[in-house]
């Protein structure tokens, strides 16, 4: 479905369906998550609200660039919904299993569309949120911007690209936030990579008004980066994981969980001793599948392109359901909420290797 043109007011995708809302002001498309209670979680119905509008504004000639944003000023995108993914397989439905395949072909949509994409990336970014603007051109952050893979909280693992672009960030950083899950805010992003630009939240505003007034002048994207660089930084002065990054590097190039653990608890040095233990105490509370399985991804990614990372998690996708942890992690944060999961194994000394290992058996690795 086209959005109307210039139209002063956003117009939803479809009357009956406003998850997803697209208009087009001077030439650019904007496409808004309009799930804000939800913190813009995306559902499959959304996926495909995004792919028909990319699609769509793909072949006008009137679009020259895509902006994307979440509604309210908590999450551009807090992930997938989750609970629509638990529901549908112990219904013995198939929309989980849809919404994976879906949802990894919007997002390498994105990476590859032939128009400069600009992702507001305000609030929280995470999980599939990560999936949607690390494609795009322009990486925008704020000061509200807390991003994380944080999937191993939930049994499960970084995907939407992350065995991709998590291990081609510095050092072991990518290694680090896939098996953690911990949040970092716009100068960790930045030094990560993750990000491009900082802006603060109070001009959103006036980078809408600037948009809706740009002249076009050069190429799209240089146009649009002309209009970041009046308001915006590409640095910020102190990144926290500068500072920890030999520890991170060190700790994070170790062969497997439990070392890392091992090692994590054995820092006396008083300025480490604190983040170490804590890093330990968080590695503990995760799923040590996950955490296996993550690890063992992300160092795979680092050796595949974009299409086979893709074709890799959808590998781990289909048998994730009925042999990792995600249905418990769901069962414990969101069902039951006891907020106790029954991981199994139930800690990382049991953790088998070859059990990992399977997991990968019978990976195409040219992506077919």
């Amino acid at each position: 479905m086209t959005a109307q043109v210039s139209s002063p007011t956003t117009q939803p995708m479809d009357a009956t369906q406003n998850e997803v809302l697209a208009e087009v002001r001077n030439h650019i498309g904007h496409l808004t998550l309009n799930r804000p209670a939800g913190l813009n979680a995306i559902t499959l119905d959304m996926v495909r609200s995004l792919q028909q509008q990319l699609d769509a504004w793909a072949q006008d000639p009137q679009v020259h660039a895509v902006v994307l944003r979440g509604a309210g000023e908590k999450a551009f995108c807090a992930g997938g919904d989750i609970r629509s993914l638990y529901d549908s397989f112990k219904s013995g439905d198939t929309l989980h299993e849809d919404f994976f395949v879906e949802e990894y072909a919007l997002d390498l949509a994105i990476h590859h569309y032939r128009k400069p994409v600009l992702a507001l990336m305000d609030g929280f970014v995470l999980g599939g949120g990560m999936g949607l603007v690390q494609g795009a051109d322009l990486r925008v952050v704020t000061e509200r911007s807390r991003l994380a893979m944080p999937e191993v909280a939930i049994g499960y693992f970084p995907d939407v690209g992350g065995s991709h672009f998590l291990p081609r960030t510095p050092g072991e950083l990518g290694i680090y936030l896939g098996v953690t899950g911990v949040q970092i805010r716009a100068a960790d992003a930045l030094y990560c990579g993750l990000a491009d630009w900082y802006l603060d939240s109070a001009n959103l505003s006036t980078l809408d008004e600037q948009l809706d007034h740009l002249q076009w002048h050069d190429t799209p994207l240089k146009d649009l980066q002309g209009v970041l660089a009046k308001l915006a930084v590409q640095q910020l002065p102190v990144a926290p994981l500068a500072a920890l990054r030999p520890a991170i590097d060190h700790f994070f190039a170790l062969p497997d969980v439990p070392s890392m653990v091992e090692q994590l608890r054995e820092v006396t040095v008083a300025d480490s001793h604190e983040w170490a233990t804590a890093t330990a105490d968080l590695l503990e509370s995760r799923s040590p599948l996950a955490m296996g399985v993550t690890l063992e991804m992300l160092r795979r990614g680092r050796h595949l392109s974009l299409e086979q990372c893709f074709a890799l998690e959808l590998h781990l996708d289909r048998q994730w359901f009925e042999r990792g942890d995600l249905i418990e992690g769901v069962r414990a944060l969101l069902i039951d909420k006891d907020k106790n999961p029954r991981w199994n194994p139930p800690t990382l000394q049991a953790l088998d290797a070859e059990h990992v290992a399977s997991f990968f058996t019978g990976f195409d690795q040219s992506g077919s």
